[in-house]
């Protein structure tokens, strides 16, 4: 089996890793493995392993004709059978299929609004899905949503997997040693970073020496300037630290002491598995398939999305109880390692590229 893994771009976004990950870990269990980025590069690019056969397309739009046909080329030049086309790249993933009917396409659905669904454009979907194989969903929701709504027989769900690589440290983050919490989350506003900053005033009116890391793309659109803006508006620039998107994750979660995610949607996101990796004492949302990731009070702390006041009291559990923390960041990292591991995940996907 020869697998391209499709991407739209290799900025630092859960989906973006998952086809890095899913790249590199399939270069040891398949003849050859590939990886597409369509439209732009981005930081993941220097954690593709080399023997991971790369392009990049350089799309400008939908119906790139002329990138497509490189697309078309490369398939052929190098006999792929199987396209994995994650997230909005199924539409060329498509045009692939119909061009090459012998391929296999598997569409990938990372959907971060599965609590919005009924709002889900699907009429280009829809189409598309009767030329998919398999459907890939990373949450039981979008599993559902997909045997309803769309074409395709074959769809079952498949959680994230992640991997920290010991990383040189490119990031150093501000703050006291010790004393820092750390939101992996590209600034969109599904993540809600607004509540995670009404959560962190009041604790930095209690624990002032404690700071807020926010990692993740910024857009420099509407959401991001409410997040700048109301970071000047509470005073809180000697105490919250944006750094962008940034490709040495483990260094950073290592610098960290509790991780939070705050979003009032979801998919399954890969953030709460690398927190877990990384033995940090976490606190998320309680949103699409986080109760998967964090199931008990062990583990983490699970609160209602959008609730400041729950968000804060979580924190300060942590900060007040550095053992209770300390166990907790050890179970979940447990937890993870048993049903969030790599090989588990490459077991699975290998076993639907050959049942095809």
């Amino acid at each position: 089996m020869r697998i391209l893994q499709l991407i739209d771009t290799l900025n630092a976004g859960g989906a973006e890793r998952v086809a890095v990950n899913f790249a590199n870990a399939l270069v040891d269990e398949v003849d050859a493995s590939f990886l597409c980025a369509t439209r732009r590069e981005g930081v993941l690019k220097k954690s593709l392993k080399p023997e991971v056969g790369y392009l990049f397309l350089e799309r400008s739009s939908t119906l790139d004709i002329s990138a497509i046909k490189r697309l078309s080329a490369f398939v052929k030049h190098r006999n792929i059978s199987h396209i994995h086309a994650h997230a909005t790249s199924f539409f060329i993933g498509t045009i692939l299929k119909i061009l090459h009917p012998k391929i296999k396409l598997i569409w990938h659905d990372h959907y971060g609004e599965s609590e919005y669904l009924k709002q889900r454009p699907k009429a280009v979907l829809k189409f598309c899905s009767r030329y998919f194989n398999h459907i890939f969903c990373v949450n039981s929701k979008l599993k559902v949503w997909a045997e309803t709504n769309l074409k395709t027989i074959r769809v079952s769900y498949l959680p994230n997997f992640a991997e920290l690589d010991h990383q040189y440290a490119i990031t150093q983050l501000k703050g006291f040693v010790n004393k820092r919490i750390v939101c992996l989350a590209n600034l969109r506003p599904q993540k809600d970073h607004i509540t995670l900053l009404k959560a962190f005033k009041e604790v930095n009116s209690r624990f002032p020496k404690w700071s807020l890391h926010l990692v993740g793309q910024d857009f420099q659109d509407d959401y991001s300037k409410s997040i700048r803006s109301l970071i000047e508006i509470e005073n809180l620039s000697n105490s919250v630290f944006m750094y962008g998107s940034c490709s040495d994750i483990s260094a950073i979660l290592k610098q960290c002491d509790i991780a939070v995610l705050s979003s009032k949607s979801e998919g399954l996101p890969l953030a709460l598995v690398e927190y877990g990796l990384a033995k940090l004492p976490t606190i998320a949302t309680n949103v699409g398939d986080c109760n998967l990731v964090i199931s008990n009070e062990n583990e983490g702390k699970l609160i209602a999305p959008q609730n400041s006041l729950a968000l804060k009291n979580a924190i300060e559990v942590f900060i007040n109880n550095p053992e209770k923390a300390k166990l907790a960041g050890e179970q979940l990292n447990l937890k993870v390692k048993l049903h969030f591991s790599k090989q588990a995940t490459i077991k699975s996907i290998v076993k639907v590229y050959q049942s095809m």
